[in-house]
């Protein structure tokens, strides 16, 4: 069995599949974004691990669906306390593999995934089934679970975003094949290892390493995936949707945001500016960010004044170090993206009002950037950039605040800060997205609905929404006065 020394943690770089560790004779190298060095040479799977992986979920599927959800609830809650028991040595592992801050990983989001898997073992239990009388019959509402499900997740929060997934499908019933990021597997190769402390039966969670154009579109073209859930760009989704409706198989997707951050003249101006400068955190690799400011005319400057104080106070530096706030970009081709969205803007006339180039420091850092476009048409406005790069622009009042909020394909969320519990009411309705937050940001109760509108994604995730997508229903009719 292969593995790498990562962080002071023995990680596996194979796969896992039916509660082994299977190599693969080709590998990839992960370089951790901090300094670019190698951390481990990565199993690459192909379509043969893709289909080892699914027949062993296939395999495994009917005796976990049988042990409906009281079964497996003690499972799913054994695992989520050995998240919590590991929480050190995930969050270092992940702090090298995609440069998360450290802190961050710490104090909550590592533990969000155990928060998942006790949230949903807690639902599938607390599901009662729909019952009514009518034409002479009793009808019944039941949840059959669905089959293998495959979760394919992004590079940025990996551990966190792969239990969102994972959880609610074991809840549900199924059995799961995960294909984690090639940019930063190692956190999910590790939860395979938690898995079987906790006793999953095998082939009930299988993980498979890889690139996503060769193992995970063998994954996701297979007829024996009965669910897949995919979080990543609209691009990969859009084959991935197409590739799942060729056999039928209903798709859930998270295609990031172009999310508006709208300041009102009534706002808690310095909260906000705070707010606005916040979303640099994590080098803006976060898809709810509130990459684009609309404020207000009429506070125009007086935003500005506080949102420059609150950047500048931005430190970029190494994750593990807790004075960083804004740390690298997860990946060459990553930064080199990030850049080119700059470069063209600033070719096209929008303003650069601050940042807009490579941190002095060298490396995958990129400064904090601010853009002031020529047009609300304009490339930068339009497009996701997934890095700390946000656009400036003004409305007159609130109409034209929710016209702006509202005008890019994107859907996925929104913040409004605002001091009027009537405008709050009013704008949070208007505005299409998954999401609106008033007066704050990233506040979650699992039990919400998640996903986006337009092209930020197809389906929700979060609570009983995501244990109907991991489910069948069927309506059982039983004709009145039937006896044993």
């Amino acid at each position: 069995m292969s593995r790498a020394e990562v962080a002071g943690v023995s990680v596996s770089t194979d796969h896992f599949v039916d509660g082994e560790r299977v190599p693969s004779p080709d590998r990839f190298e992960d370089r951790s974004p901090i300094d670019g060095r190698v951390l481990a040479l990565v199993a690459r799977g192909d379509a043969e691990i893709a289909d080892r992986a699914l027949e062993a979920a296939r395999t495994a599927f009917p005796a976990w669906a049988a042990l409906g959800p009281a079964g497996r609830g003690p499972y799913l809650r054994r695992l989520a306390d050995l998240i919590d028991a590991n929480v050190e040595r995930l969050a270092a592992v992940e702090c090298e593999d995609m440069a998360m801050l450290l802190r961050s990983l710490r104090a909550r989001v590592i533990a969000r995934g155990a928060r998942n898997f006790r949230a949903y073992a807690d639902l599938a239990e607390a599901y009662e089934e729909r019952d009514w009388r009518s034409g002479g019959s009793w009808n019944r509402v039941t949840r059959m679970p669905a089959g293998p499900a495959v979760v394919i997740t992004p590079w940025n929060a990996p551990f966190m975003l792969s239990t969102w997934k994972t959880a609610p499908a074991l809840a549900a019933g199924c059995t799961v094949v995960l294909k984690p990021a090639e940019w930063s597997p190692l956190s999910c190769s590790l939860l395979a290892d938690l898995a079987t402390e906790a006793e999953l039966p095998p082939g009930v969670l299988n993980v498979v390493q890889g690139i996503g154009e060769e193992v995970g579109a063998a994954l996701v073209a297979s007829p024996l995936a009965r669910r897949t859930s995919f979080t990543g760009s609209p691009e990969t989704g859009r084959s991935i949707g197409v590739a799942a409706a060729r056999n039928l198989v209903p798709f859930t997707a998270e295609l990031g945001g172009k999310s508006p951050l709208l300041v009102f003249e009534d706002a808690d101006l310095d909260a906000a500016a705070r707010k606005a400068a916040g979303q640099y955190d994590d080098a803006g690799q976060v898809c709810l960010a509130g990459t684009r400011l609309l404020v207000e005319e009429s506070v125009r400057g007086e935003f500005l004044e506080r949102f420059d104080r609150h950047a500048d106070a931005h430190v970029l530096g190494d994750p593990r170090d807790d004075a960083t706030t804004v740390s690298p970009l997860i990946h060459q081709r990553h930064l080199e993206r990030v850049e080119g969205f700059v470069e063209r803007a600033r070719v096209a006339g929008d303003r650069i009002v601050r940042g807009g180039r490579r941190a002095a420091r060298g490396g995958l850092w990129y400064e904090p950037t601010l853009v002031e476009p020529r047009s609300n048409d304009s490339e930068i406005v339009q497009r996701e950039v997934f890095g700390p790069v946000l656009t400036f622009q003004t409305f007159a009042g609130e109409t034209e605040a929710i016209e702006l909020a509202n005008s890019t394909p994107y859907g996925l969320a929104a913040i409004v800060y605002t001091g009027s519990a009537g405008r709050a009411e009013r704008v949070g309705r208007a505005i299409r997205a998954g999401t609106v937050w008033v007066n704050s940001f990233l506040v979650r109760d699992l039990t919400a609905p998640f996903g986006g509108a337009g092209i930020s994604g197809i389906g929700r995730e979060g609570g009983d929404y995501a244990l109907d997508f991991y489910s069948d229903l069927k309506t059982l009719q039983i004709a009145e006065g039937t006896t044993r």
